[in-house]
């Protein structure tokens, strides 16, 4: 899946993984099942994997995914998020990571998705962005606060950050962690 959709500008940070999603990956389950939603170039993937959690990657990008495939500790799956069944009704996953990608509606699936005690980390763009650069489309940017009022009634926040930010790139994010508190999964 193209990041951001029609609206992405490349990014330099390509084949870097967020210091903000490794860091709280730790949270994750050792071993467990991690989803990396959208996960383009499969930068997550390839870090997760390489820590010994099974990824499985989803984008519509068969090319990006084709580079995935043969990595140990992933399996990718070809979906296009935005237009298609949510391919994970029926799967729990330890962990949920999203990076530079938002569809609002696949949020509330996401909640859906995650264990008891699953972990969330979303990073994206939010309005502001717009003077650096790509996305400027209002679709493809959080409101302020927005991710704390979608997670906050549903899932335990350990972590919000919002504003800009210099690293990697100027750009104006909202990031939160977050774990289900669900009892039953």
């Amino acid at each position: 899946m193209t990041k951001l959709n029609s609206d992405t500008a490349p990014l330099q940070h390509e084949g870097i993984p967020s210091p903000w999603i490794c860091h709280y990956a730790q949270l994750i389950r050792k071993g467990g099942q991690v989803l990396d939603l959208a996960c383009g170039s499969g930068r997550h993937t390839r870090w997760l994997a390489a820590n010994h959690w099974q990824v499985n990657a989803v984008d519509r990008d068969e090319q990006a995914l084709a580079r995935l495939q043969q990595l140990p500790n992933v399996s990718t799956m070809i979906a296009d998020l935005e237009n298609d069944t949510w391919p994970y009704s029926d799967h729990r996953f330890d962990g949920i990571v999203v990076s530079r990608y938002l569809h609002r509606p696949l949020l509330p699936k996401l909640i859906e998705s995650l264990r008891a005690g699953g972990v969330l980390i979303y990073e994206t763009f939010m309005d502001g962005n717009e003077r650096f650069g790509r996305p400027k489309n209002p679709d493809f940017l959080l409101r302020s606060n927005e991710l704390l009022e979608v997670f906050f009634p549903h899932l335990t926040v350990i972590a919000y950050q919002q504003g800009e930010f210099q690293e990697p790139d100027p750009a104006v994010m909202q990031r939160v962690c977050a774990v289900s508190k669900r009892l039953n999964n």
